[in-house]
């Protein structure tokens, strides 16, 4: 039956991370917010805890279905997926190519990869997924929280199945959660995933969680940001924490690793810079175009707004375009920009945050508006720092020259503010402005 809700701002593209295996894990991180949403689902046994093929079916044809564009990307998360199996996935391209229609599939995956051996690196390989492989460091710092249902570490084994995707040249990137342990060690981090993993593509998440002060219905503990009465947890990292390891590795990547390793963040930065959407949602000036579809079809928001107030519907009554096109989604996305504090649409790198994730927004501007970003101060030592290396590759893109050339100029300076070192003041700045240098960085 088709809706009869009113479409509102409806996007030409959606993107649906699909977590099959549900909640269930074959570990238990302790800073993990997903792991409880197995209690939104009380009378599932964890047996029972998979996408059935109706299900799956459905999810695959509504969701190219649902594309006005000609490529399609899948996302599987969990939980840990591979505890499907090989086959499970095996089922889903084959379901792919059937509902294609002429549209370009692409798969994008991640796990703690424990369960990679030769027969997943394969198939992997032979379907060209892209794997992201959560790693949250060297042994000392990965193990810290990234634990096994017994509490036993689980380095040695993501290493193990990690060579097994590098044995089969499976594309991988590595997703790094900053908590505050990890990230006080900036430079370690950094050079052993640059280094001795080899990765070419780095994501740093930073985990922000508050635990709620009192029971609630749902019987979760980690809240949304709605939710007054609720303390920061433990292992949550400082918002100036989170800046100061940005800007720490930021110096290592642009004296060395410009346009051979990419680190997601600094890619959005520069995309902002030069006036092109960030890709990514947390910085975009609106969002609502990224939900989760749980292992029985229930739809939600956003993978981190999976609460039931959040729920959109199932792929079993309503298609995922419908979903995406409601007046709940499109509100949902479009809170995000009209909800942002005075504070924050005066601030001079709004252009690149825009408020950063809602999920973050739970602390009051210096005005006492509410809305603020609890990592406001670290993304401001961000942007504060990167902005000179910013605009000079911005300005090497304008004029058709590889933002790479920033190394050369960068291995001769000691700070940010020296990137400006020997430039004219009667002379355009090098930053890019069009201005005089005087007028400009040389006031």
């Amino acid at each position: 039956m088709v809706s009869k809700e009113k479409i509102v701002n409806n996007p030409l593209s959606v993107h649906v991370m699909a977590k099959p295996s549900g909640a269930i894990c074959n570990i238990s991180c302790e800073y993990c917010f997903y792991l409880e949403k197995e209690k939104l689902y009380p009378s599932v046994s964890r047996s029972k805890w998979q996408m059935n093929d109706e299900i799956l079916e459905k999810y695959v044809k509504q969701y190219i279905e649902a594309q006005k564009i000609n490529v399609v990307n899948f996302a599987w998360q969990g939980g840990e997926p591979t505890l499907l199996g090989v086959d499970f996935y095996k089922k889903a391209v084959k379901l792919q190519k059937k509902y294609s229609n002429g549209k370009t599939i692409t798969n994008a995956f991640q796990t703690n990869a424990i369960l990679i051996n030769d027969e997943w690196a394969e198939f992997l390989k032979e379907e060209n997924f892209l794997i992201g492989v959560s790693i949250d460091g060297p042994k000392d710092l990965h193990d810290k929280y990234r634990v096994d249902r017994g509490g036993n570490p689980t380095f040695e084994r993501v290493i193990e199945g990690l060579n097994f995707l590098k044995k089969f040249n499976v594309e991988f990137n590595t997703l790094t959660v900053l908590h505050r342990f990890n990230a006080d060690y900036p430079e370690k981090v950094y050079k052993f995933l640059s280094e001795e993993l080899d990765s070419k593509f780095m994501q740093f998440i930073p985990i922000v969680e508050r635990e709620s002060r009192s029971d609630r219905k749902d019987k979760l503990k980690l809240v949304d940001p709605d939710h007054q009465e609720a303390d920061l947890t433990e292992w949550s990292i400082g918002s100036e924490q989170y800046g100061k390891f940005l800007a720490t590795i930021f110096d290592l990547w642009v004296r060395k690793d410009v346009g051979d390793r990419f680190v997601q963040i600094f890619d959005t930065t520069l995309a902002s810079w030069v006036g092109q959407n960030p890709g990514l949602c947390i910085f975009s000036e609106t969002c609502g175009d990224a939900m989760i579809i749980e292992h029985n079809g229930d739809v939600y928001s956003c993978d981190h707004f999976v609460y039931p107030d959040y729920k959109l519907g199932n792929v079993k009554k309503k298609t995922i375009r419908q979903m995406t096109d409601s007046p709940q989604q499109r509100k949902f996305g479009l809170d995000k920009k009209n909800t942002l504090p005075k504070y924050c649409q005066e601030c001079e790198f709004k252009f690149a945050c825009n408020g950063g994730c809602p999920k973050q927004r739970f602390i009051n501007t210096p005005d006492g508006e509410p809305g603020l970003n609890y990592l406001c101060k670290g993304y401001k030592i961000f942007f504060g720092h990167t902005s000179p290396y910013m605009k000079f590759m911005a300005n090497e893109i304008k004029f058709g020259r590889p933002p790479s050339n920033i190394m050369t100029r960068a291995k001769k300076i000691t700070t940010n503010t020296d990137i400006y070192s020997g430039a004219q003041r009667n002379k355009p700045c090098p930053c890019g402005s069009e201005k005089k240098y005087k007028f400009c960085h040389g006031r």
